[in-house]
């Protein structure tokens, strides 16, 4: 079996998130908890994984403080509800580059007005809206 390699101790946020949240199912069970899975029940029947798989990835949630569990229930902790900026910037990704156009696809909407949110955007302190043209990464 190949030994997956690890980020947890790399200088990089991104490398370091990658390493929390990086694999697929884990994404998905953290989008299905946004849904309102909460049970192992729900999570295998919604995502259709094996149990061994979705037993182990959601143990290293618990782990990693991103999901709470409960006497039967597993709940998006606080450091779990900060990831929502990342599923909805995943969402609205796919969306734009993942289907045909017109080609149907589940929505994220408002729930007090029904409509589709706005488009996620990187803004600098000032307002101002950014491109990754305007941004840079400075090694500490």
């Amino acid at each position: 079996m190949v030994k997956r390699t690890r980020f947890d101790a790399t200088d990089c946020p991104v490398a370091r998130s990658v390493d929390a949240v990086g694999d697929w199912w884990s994404l998905l069970i953290v989008r299905d908890a946004f849904d309102g899975s909460r049970r192992f029940g729900e999570f295998q029947r919604d995502l259709g994984v094996a149990k061994n798989i979705l037993s182990a990835r959601l143990r290293a949630l618990v782990d990693k403080g991103i999901l709470e569990h409960t006497d039967s229930d597993y709940v998006l902790t606080e450091k779990g509800e900060a990831l929502f900026p990342v599923i909805v910037a995943l969402r609205q990704w796919g969306e734009a580059f993942s289907f045909e156009p017109g080609q149907p696809h589940s929505e994220l909407l408002d729930r007090r007005d029904g409509k589709p949110l706005r488009p996620i955007e990187i803004h600098a302190a000032d307002g101002r809206l950014l491109t990754p043209a305007d941004t840079e990464v400075r090694k500490l």
